[in-house]
Parts: structure tokens; sequence; C-alpha cells
């Protein structure tokens, strides 16, 4: 029994000394963050405002790579193949925790093929039409599709997407055919809102700021159950609508099977940096919430979303296309 007992101490060990010496040298060279949405949206502001911070820590290139695509699954797939030696990360919205309903046959899968590393940071979704929209407010939008069922539409960052589901609770709710078009992320979204190409349009916090202080867009309500600091003067949908509540969240995820001393030190490194006055200041005026959880509690998150809108999505037959 002693001999069987020390091999097992000496195999600990033998798998113990990698991981701890991985974490103490990472990064040796620059670590790529995959963003699956285009540039100039919530997550792509998010990823790089935590880059160049974490570059400066660490004194290593923090390289931030735009992969657009299928709601995000062209990019986690790539994540998912990638080795989990914490050169290749992703952040990842919401829509992580649902694509599983979205797509029935997901390239990977969404618990078992990451490792969950902090969760980032939140905002509201808020509805937006044109700066000289004739809606004034969201009751002006319910009144004109009640009286002309289908003939509106609004914008979101993709199928199944935290602003693909708040349109969506806003359906449901209110009782109104809307049509939901589909964009590779919110700044497309956003150019063809301002293009007239749609009426309206939901966009997180951060890719909405920059148009609503140009005043080329106006904002009719956030879609968190209250008002949003950042925007004080702006309804929350629940005013309207009752019972209506739900926001966008930003997460970090790793490969899966990413030893323990490295998933502690990514996750201990960009919390830190969430926690710099840079950043907070960087995120408040974008209109999002810092947050900065541990792994544990990130991963809890996604399971919760993934419990809460699974019934949801299936209800109301999403798919993507």
């Amino acid at each position: 029994m002693g001999r069987w007992l020390l091999a097992a101490v000496v195999a600990a060990m033998m798998l113990a000394g990698p991981s701890t010496a991985s974490a103490q040298a990472f990064p040796s060279r620059p670590v790529h963050i995959f963003v699956p949405y285009a540039a100039g949206g919530g997550v792509d502001i998010l990823a790089r405002t935590l880059a160049d911070v974490v570059s400066r820590q660490w004194g290593q290139t923090v390289v931030v790579e735009n992969r657009p695509g299928a709601g995000g699954v062209v990019a986690s797939q790539a994540l998912a193949s990638s080795p989990p030696d914490g050169y290749a990360l992703i952040v990842v919205a919401s829509g992580h925790a649902t694509n599983a309903f979205l797509y029935p046959k997901l390239p990977y899968d969404t618990f078992r093929d990451f490792t969950p590393i902090a969760l980032l940071a939140s905002s509201p979704n808020i509805l937006l039409v044109r700066a000289d929209s004739p809606f004034r407010t969201v009751a002006d939008v319910i009144a004109q599709a009640k009286a002309k069922p289908g003939s509106l539409s609004f914008a979101h960052a993709g199928t199944g997407t935290s602003t693909h589901l708040a349109g969506e609770l806003l359906k449901s709710l209110a009782r109104i055919d809307i049509e939901a078009i589909p964009y590779k992320g919110g700044a497309p979204a956003i150019n063809d809102l301002l293009g007239g190409q749609i009426p309206m349009s939901f966009n997180n916090g951060p890719e909405s700021v920059g148009q609503l202080h140009a005043g080329t867009v106006r904002a009719l309500a956030v879609t968190t159950a209250a008002r949003a600091p950042f925007l004080p003067d702006v309804p929350s949908m629940s005013e309207t609508v009752p019972g209506y509540d739900t926001e966008v969240w930003w997460g970090l995820l790793a490969p899966a099977g990413m030893a323990s001393d490295l998933v502690a030190k990514l996750s201990h490194d960009f919390v830190a940096a969430l926690a710099t006055e840079a950043v907070k200041e960087r995120l408040s005026k974008l209109g999002a919430q810092p947050i900065g959880s541990s792994p544990q509690a990130f991963d809890a998150k996604i399971h919760a979303d993934y419990e809460k809108w699974g019934p949801i999505i299936k209800a109301a037959g999403i798919k993507a296309e």
C-alpha cells in the first residue's frame, strides 16, 4: 500500500508541476481574444477595453479577433478546438447560453467544451429609433403594431442573442406582431437604422451610447426592470409593458481542460482589470456595469440562463437560419 501511495503522490506532483509552471510563465507570447460579432458592437468594445489594460499588466500583446457568424457559433467553435493553454480566449454574450436551443447540431457542447473564467459585465438593452422617427414612446410602437400587424420590424444582433430575445419578449408580453431582422452584430444593425432601412433596433448600451450622445438616434426604453443610471430620463420597458425585464451580459471563456492554476490567474487578472478606474470609467460611459465574478459564479449564470430562456425559445419556435 505504501508503494502505491508513493507512486500516486509522485504522479500527482508530476501533473501539478507543469501546471504551476505554465501559470507562472504565462503569457510568453501574444494572447488572442475571439469576439463573436462585428467590430464596433458591445462585445467588441468590452474586449478591446480589457485587452488594452491586461496587455499592459502582462507586458504582452493581447490581440482581439472579430469572428462573426451564426450568432457566435463560429468563434465559439474556434475556441473549443484551441488548446487550453490560455493563448486563445473568447468574450461571449448572453446568447452563448441559448445557442443550443437554436442550433440543434452545435459543433461543441455549451458546458463541456469550455472553461468559465469570469462574468465580466452587464448592460440593459435599449430600444432605439432614428432621431426623426415618428415613434416617441413604446406605446406608439405598440399602437402601430396593433393597428397594422406585421407592418413593423426591428433589427437585432443575431438570432437568439439578447437583443433578439428582448424583441421577442416585447412581442409576447404586448401581444404584437413585429418582424425580427437578424444582423451580424449590433453595429451593422445601428447602421441600417441610421440609413432608414429599418424602423427600430434593439441594441446594448455600449454600442448605443455614442449615437445617443450624437443625437442621431432616440432611446424609447431600456429593457431592465428599473431605469438605467446612465439614461435616467429614458423609461424602462416595464413602465409600459408590466413584467418586462431582461439584460445582456458578457463573460470570458477558455477551452475545456485548462489547468486550475491558469484558470485562477486569468480570472484574477481580468477581474483586476475590471477594477481599474480606467475600465470602470469607460464602462460607465458606455452604460455597462462591471461585475468580475468567480469562474464558479459565471458557470452558474450560464446554467441559469440556459434554464430560463430554453422553454421561451422553444415555445416561440425560434430557430437559427
